[in-house]
């Protein structure tokens, strides 16, 4: 930054003395200026000026002489008294001629009705300009208290921020570290950096899908992309060339909401989770050719998320509505057993995710219907103590709350060190996952809004540096994680909302999907960083919508969501043919795993 510095003061000295000249032409002006007359006093009395409001005359170059003051003063006095004359003269001159010419009385008529014509339009701009000027929400009544609340959001907004740090990773470094052979790390730290961040623009888009797409994944080595939605098919691409590999049904009878590669496993299984709450597993040939799917578990509830454990090809967990957890070991018959049936005060806790701590693949975090989120640990689940849970964290303004609150995503850090939950029309807080049961939040991330849809979070860099979410609004937030600061907004969905995020394993890129009927790969390609000029509208009209929202909450979560499922709900029985297909039923007593015969029978 320090060159940048010197090369904008060496700039801003450059103009001063294009303007100025050097001393020696400086003081070669001054006598110049001396000599001359009209033009030269005019110079002298901006000089003067300029002396006056930019201090001592010796820094500037311009002498202030009192000669100089009165020879201007008896020249302005003298030209006022030529002008008068003049325009005495004139008057006199005018005045006979008036009454004798007819044309030009005629021509002054047209000239008044064309001057009340421009008045007319004046005012009336005049009044378009007030009227746009007009708050739009008091219509100029109450404009004071207008004011006062745009200065509380101001004020809310930069609460628990900080100042952006100072980039660590510097371009020129960078690359004369990879040419000498210094560093082996480019692509990897460049991820993390911020300038690639501030550019990130829309590359292209990779369509297909008739419905919303709800979910986006890459495979382990970043080469391949599932996606799936309300069409129930899954699409497997190659996205670099925005073609799809494979294209096969899910099997499932209601919106699929989750897809994900296993690790480890030559892209061969995909696992899948839907609203119809089955727990479903294809069978792959590389990525490229689908062989079947089987079902492996039933939830009483719609299943919206499921946790891969790092490294493992066979193990992963999965959540549903019902509140129970499932954990799948693809090894075992049946492979579901149940882990876990998450409860507060003795009832169900309807869950919508599930993560796993990749430093600690033992640990679990989960969280739905209430403002918990909850830790377990699959060796220390007592199901008579504490519900199996073994610490909760949530924010304690929210502890006890008048309103039905959710969290709809979590999300570990790299290093398992952090946690993030996204709460239903609240904001985005960063939980310290080492701290003790009850411990209060470390971050909040604000300004987006998260509302109509079962939204997610999730952090983007090799070292976790940023957190980056959709909104109801259909853009795409990036804050910088240390000081909570939003450095990216992206327009991301038309139709208004975006629901998955998905950073690739490896590279500087970013696959989102929403209530468009496509998926959408963000690349850092842009030539300069993104101007926010919108983002202070944009959080004010966030947070105002939710403060209005928040008066009438009253289960006001299950009345979005609802809304908006039985109208997707509808779409595709239009499309799909509803009542053609329908679940297998199962007992509905409870939430089960399923039997070897039925696995064979699917």
């Amino acid at each position: 930054m320090s060159h940048q510095e010197d090369g904008a003061d060496g700039l801003q000295d450059l103009r001063i003395e294009s303007l100025f000249g050097s001393p020696e032409e400086q003081s070669g002006a001054v006598a110049a200026t001396e000599a001359s007359s009209d033009i030269d006093t005019a110079t002298l009395d901006v000089s003067t000026g300029m002396t006056r409001d930019g201090g001592d005359t010796s820094d500037g170059g311009f002498p202030n002489d009192s000669s100089t003051e009165n020879r201007s003063t008896d020249q302005e006095n003298s030209s006022e008294d030529v002008e008068h004359e003049s325009m005495e003269d004139f008057e006199h001159f005018l005045i006979p001629v008036l009454p004798v010419f007819y044309y030009p009385l005629l021509v002054r008529e047209d000239e008044i009705v064309e001057e009340e014509e421009e008045e007319e339009e004046i005012d009336e701009e005049g009044e378009e300009e007030e009227q746009a000027q007009m708050c739009p929400r008091c219509g100029g009544t109450d404009h004071e208290q207008c004011l006062l609340e745009d200065r509380a959001l101001e004020e809310w907004t930069s609460s628990e921020t900080s100042a952006l740090p100072r980039p660590r990773w510097q371009a020129v470094t960078a690359l004369r570290q990879r040419q000498l052979g210094s560093s082996t790390r480019f692509v990897y730290e460049a991820c993390g950096a911020r300038a690639f961040v501030q550019r990130f623009r829309l590359q292209y888009r990779l369509e297909g899908h008739t419905g919303c797409v709800n979910t986006v994944h890459f495979n382990q080595r970043g080469t391949r992309l599932a996606s799936s939605g309300d069409d129930l098919r899954v699409r497997v691409w190659d996205w670099v060339r925005q073609k799809p590999v494979l294209d096969f049904d899910s099997g499932h009878n209601n919106n699929v909401l989750q897809a994900k590669f296993l690790p480890n496993c030559a892209d061969s299984t995909l696992a899948m989770c839907a609203r119809d709450g089955q727990v479903r597993v294809a069978e792959l040939t590389n990525a490229s050719c689908f062989e079947s799917t089987r079902r492996v578990a039933q939830h009483k509830g719609a299943a919206h998320k499921l946790a891969l454990e790092p490294d493992s090809p066979y193990k992963f967990l999965t959540s549903g509505e019902d509140g129970v957890v499932f954990t799948i070991d693809l090894r075992q018959h049946p492979p579901a057993s149940e882990t876990v049936i998450t409860r507060e005060n003795g009832k169900r806790v309807g869950l919508y995710t599930i993560s796993v701590n990749p430093a600690n693949t033992y640990q679990f975090a989960a969280a739905g219907q209430d403002q918990f989120v909850r830790i377990y640990d699959q060796r220390r689940i007592d199901k008579k103590e504490n519900h199996g849970v073994l610490k909760k964290f949530n924010p304690h303004h929210m502890v006890y709350c008048d309103f039905p609150t959710s969290i709809t995503c979590t999300a570990y850090s790299h290093d398992g060190t952090e946690l993030l939950a996204s709460y239903n029309d609240e904001d985005i807080y960063l939980f310290n996952s080492s701290h003790s049961d009850g411990a209060q939040y470390a971050k909040r991330f604000k300004g987006h809004r998260n509302s109509t849809t079962v939204k997610g979070v999730n952090f983007y860099g090799p070292r976790s540096e940023f957190v980056v979410s959709g909104s109801d609004c259909g853009h795409i937030f990036f804050w910088e994680k240390s000081s909570c600061q939003i450095i990216q907004l992206l327009k991301g969905d038309p139709e208004g909302t975006i629901n998955c995020l998905e950073p690739h394993p490896y590279l500087p890129m970013l696959a989102a999907s929403g209530l468009d009927h496509d998926v959408k790969i963000w690349t850092p390609t842009a030539e300069a960083a993104t101007e926010l000029t919108e983002l202070k509208d944009l959080i004010k009209k966030n947070k105002w919508e939710r403060d209005q929202d928040s008066l009438y909450h009253t289960n006001l979560f299950d009345q979005y969501m609802l809304s908006f499922l039985m109208g997707h709900r509808s779409q595709r029985d239009h499309h799909l043919g509803w009542g053609a297909r329908f679940p297998e039923e199962l007992d509905e007593s409870s939430s089960t795993s399923l039997t070897s015969e039925e696995e064979g029978q699917d």
